[in-house]
């Protein structure tokens, strides 16, 4: 007889937290380190009660210092460690790329295999939430670039824990984005306890046969908002979560678009140099002859992150997504 699996219905940032807290019980080797996650929880509150649960050897608050936290995290997985270092949000990550790009995704490489850097670095990302400049980036692409390093983001709650706690347990370094929007828009049934999701895997939302949008992160509830409307038009999507940024899942996004022919993908960050182009260009390796449409892409524009008032201008919305499928179908 199986046993029921006890669930919680958790936020995203709730489902952060619970794997944290799971992990810290189950091995002796995670330690988290960054910013106020000690007595103050982080700036979220990801880290809310760690540091009275398991000590200030275990949760450490460090100086305001990326560079030098995420260099210190890094030498600490050298030696035997499970570092989960917590920058506070993306934009913040910038003085700790050297450290990143010379060190963390090289050091495998560097020692033939000797040493691994199993460290996880979270990093709450993008727009939507009124925070100032330098707090919205959405510049995954810095490092979807850097062989070395895996890149995951999340959108559920179920979802979140699951990643978090496979990267925890990777041997290698890997950037966990939190997209911002998804913090506390949503709950979901979570399991107690441990459970992983294989990294490099995406997800199908929605089956449909006229289209593929691809998404992730805090675009994942557009593309599914998008979707719904266009199916009140007879326009049936194939909607994809792809959850891991590098390595990207091809053959998920091959076989979709196979299917359906046309393909539009939706990404918040920057139109130029981002993950949306590896995409493009995977469907043309994979899929060319497939095509019956170009590739339509719905993103941010190449300007920085716009203030307050203009921020809604800058993402994409529901509608613009829509425009692009309508465009895909009607080619």
């Amino acid at each position: 007889m199986t046993m029921a699996v006890k669930t919680n219905t958790l936020t995203l940032v709730q489902a952060v937290t619970d794997a944290m807290r799971t992990m810290l019980r189950e091995r002796d080797d995670v330690l988290v380190l960054g910013e106020d996650v000690g007595k103050n929880g982080g700036v979220f509150r990801a880290t809310d009660g760690l540091q009275a649960e398991f000590g200030e050897d275990r949760v450490i608050d460090t100086p305001l210092s990326e560079a030098g936290f995420t260099g210190a995290a890094i030498g600490m997985a050298v030696n035997g460690f499970r570092p989960i270092v917590e920058i506070q949000f993306l934009g913040f990550i910038y003085p700790a790329y050297e450290q990143i790009m010379t060190h963390a995704s090289r050091i495998r490489s560097r020692t033939m295999g000797h040493f691994t850097v199993p460290i996880v670095i979270r990093a709450p990302y993008g727009a939507g939430v009124r925070a100032p400049e330098i707090h919205c980036d959405s510049t995954e692409a810095l490092f979807t670039h850097m062989p070395g390093i895996k890149v995951v983001c999340p959108s559920t709650p179920y979802d979140a824990k699951g990643l978090l706690i496979a990267a925890i347990e990777d041997p290698d370094p890997i950037l966990f984005l939190e997209p911002m929007r998804c913090y506390r828009s949503s709950r979901e049934e979570v399991p107690e306890g441990k459970y992983t999701i294989e990294i490099g895997k995406g997800k199908k939302l929605r089956e449909g046969d006229d289209v593929t949008v691809i998404a992730w992160g805090a675009m994942v509830p557009v593309a599914m908002k998008a979707a719904e409307e266009a199916a009140k038009k007879g326009i049936q999507a194939d909607v994809i979560d792809l959850r891991t940024l590098y390595p990207l899942d091809r053959d998920l996004i091959a076989e979709s678009v196979q299917k359906t022919g046309r393909t539009v993908i939706v990404q918040e960050a920057h139109a130029t140099g981002g993950v949306a182009n590896d995409i493009v260009s995977i469907i043309n390796d994979t899929s060319f002859l497939y095509q019956k449409a170009p590739v339509e892409r719905v993103t941010g524009f190449d300007v920085p992150v716009p203030f307050f008032a203009l921020e809604d201008y800058y993402l994409p919305t529901p509608e613009r997504v829509l425009h692009a499928i309508e465009k895909a179908v009607k080619f």
